[in-house]
């Protein structure tokens, strides 16, 4: 195809003006400008020096990891100013913008706007991403997440995802991307060829989409071919493989010689690029996981995820070296000069889709603190968050009487607190047992967190201590899947499991889920269970509420939270 005609076509639909931008941009480059433009880099805070940096570099992006409103606005001016070409300010935008901003909305988890089984939730999330970044001088969001949480023990998709419905998954990713590139930030669907099939995470090793190439076709190829055919601009590519379209594109593969995605040629540009006819950017997931590392040496993994059809990688392990590593790659003809221009023309099409000149050109590329104040984190934003935690939160199972709470009728609680201290991006975050005992104090009742007490068999102490001192009993666990674990599941206190759910036959019992909607294979005769999705301050006021019959359940699992497992139904 012509240059201009891909350029002028979705989903960069340039005019004469940004195609011939473009390609004056491009004819300018040395080498070195080129390869520089392939990496995407990373910030967790706004330190000139280190910006000014990366800017006069030449990098073509930057992700930022979560900071102040001033910080970002900082960051975005810093990166626009110094440098010679506009850069893409990349960040995490799945379920709203505290993911980047610490004052930013949240909004919902994917997951949770899946329980709503309402399209719109997923439409009002990029909605209000959208005008919450652009006024932070942010354009590209590495979202959304458009894999399908199959496998209830995979620890990394989860809540990220909408659920395990391949047509709520597609119609929700798609709802996203329109809605959110309306504010001239870029979408980019993830993690392709699809998570949420394998129990593992790629971050630790190679993982695997096992689907049938016509199964794969019917659940993740839907997800990604709506998004596409709606126009999303850039694709996350995964360290994923999918043996099924690898051999079918190539019957010569031997199993040995089955790559992830970011490496194959066979995946980006035979599956996504011919039989998806995606024609935007593609960038790879994080280069600095296993998942990459496992595949091959580093120094033959780079040039070739860039020979394989990746436009853009994401982050370095050491700057210098990677960079040599790209340079060995096109000296050695592993990256072809038409595939570098390839390349690097995708990236330069996609910041002139952005409007980037233009708005550098103008001044408006420098975002404004006094407007961001207005918009980020805003009351009808936080309406939104809301209406979406009244109509996710999910009772799973319910032993009848035993809600709603009341102080008259339970005035003595128990709580019991399983955490692991972490959010779904791997950053520390408070007690939420600890709030929630707070809440409901001021509710009135009386409670208890509890403690584990030393003590061994023979010499613990007596039942009674439990069933005639407390009213009810409430589990909350708030564990939630990141990255760089195998496994989200329930460590019980010693000795023996002292806090397991040993009192369901003599005291009214309940389980909240805050985070993992699966963890009622590790509490199956629990007879009251409820999933929030989340835990944010919204969710678990709302969480409250719903406990004292003050609004009703409305949310309806997008998953299966009984795991398959026949005792979990159990009442």
């Amino acid at each position: 195809m012509v240059l201009k005609d891909r350029l002028s076509q979705k989903p960069y639909y340039l005019n004469d003006v940004q195609i011939q931008w473009v390609k004056n941009t491009l004819s300018n480059m040395t080498q070195e400008e080129k390869i520089r433009q392939l990496f995407c880099m990373i910030t967790y805070s706004d330190n000139e020096e280190y910006l000014k940096g990366m800017a006069e570099k030449g990098y073509g992006g930057l992700m930022c990891r979560p900071m102040s409103k001033k910080e970002l606005i900082n960051t975005a001016t810093v990166l626009q100013k110094y440098s010679k070409i506009p850069f893409l300010i990349a960040a995490n935008m799945e379920a709203g913008m505290n993911q980047t901003c610490t004052t930013g909305t949240y909004v919902g988890t994917q997951m949770s706007i899946g329980a709503t089984g309402n399209t719109k939730y997923a439409s009002e999330l990029g909605r209000i991403i959208g005008e919450e970044a652009s006024r932070l001088g942010l354009n590209w969001a590495f979202a959304p997440v458009i894999d399908i949480d199959y496998n209830w023990r995979n620890p990394i998709t989860n809540t990220r995802t909408y659920g395990s419905d391949p047509k709520l998954v597609a119609q929700m990713g798609e709802e996203y991307v329109t809605a959110l590139q309306k504010y001239d930030i870029a979408a980019s669907i993830k993690h392709f060829p699809g998570d949420g099939v394998d129990e593992r995470d790629q971050h630790l090793v190679t993982s695997i989409n096992s689907l049938s190439k016509e199964d794969w076709m019917k659940t993740f190829g839907e997800a990604y071919k709506r998004s596409i055919d709606a126009g999303v601009l850039t694709v996350m590519i995964g360290h994923i493989m999918q043996p099924a379209w690898s051999k079918a594109l190539n019957p010569e593969l031997k199993d040995e010689e089955i790559m992830p995605a970011t490496l194959s040629k066979e995946l980006i540009m035979g599956l996504l690029r011919g039989k998806l006819n995606f024609n935007g950017t593609t960038v790879t997931d994080s280069s600095a996981m296993a998942g990459l590392g496992c595949a091959m040496a580093r120094k033959d993994a780079l040039p070739l995820c860039v020979a394989a059809g990746c436009d853009m990688i994401l982050f370095t392990k050491n700057e210098e070296e990677d960079l040599k590593y790209i340079t060995d790659g096109v000296e050695k003809g592993i990256i072809t000069q038409e595939r570098l221009n390839e390349a690097v023309t995708n990236i330069l099409a996609l910041k002139a889709a952005l409007k980037l000149p233009e708005k550098k050109a103008d001044g408006s590329i420098y975002p404004d603190l006094s407007e961001a104040e207005k918009v980020v984190g805003c009351k009808e934003h936080l309406r939104i968050s809301k209406e979406i935690a009244d109509n996710a939160i999910t009772l799973v199972k319910e032993e009848k009487g035993v809600l709603p709470l009341s102080p008259e009728k339970y005035p003595r609680i128990l709580v019991y607190g399983k955490e692991n201290g972490m959010t779904a991006d791997g950053f520390g975050t408070e007690s939420k047992a600890g709030i929630f005992v707070d809440m409901l104090r001021k509710e009135g009742y009386q409670v208890d967190l509890y403690v584990p007490a030393p003590g061994f068999e023979g010499v613990v102490a007596p039942m009674a201590d439990t069933t005639d001192k407390y009213d009810l009993l409430i589990y909350l666990a708030n564990m939630a899947t990141k990255s760089n674990q195998t496994t989200v599941r329930i460590e019980w206190a010693q000795p023996m499991g002292a806090d397991c759910p040993i009192f369901i036959h003599e005291v009214p019992t309940i389980f909240i889920s805050l985070e993992n909607p699966y963890h009622l294979v590790d509490v199956p005769r629990i007879r009251t269970y409820i999933n929030t999705y989340g835990s944010s301050q919204c969710v678990m006021e709302t969480l409250i509420e719903k406990l004292q019959g003050k609004s009703e359940f409305k949310g309806k699992s997008p998953v299966d939270p009984f795991c398959n497992m026949w005792d979990t139904r159990l009442y």
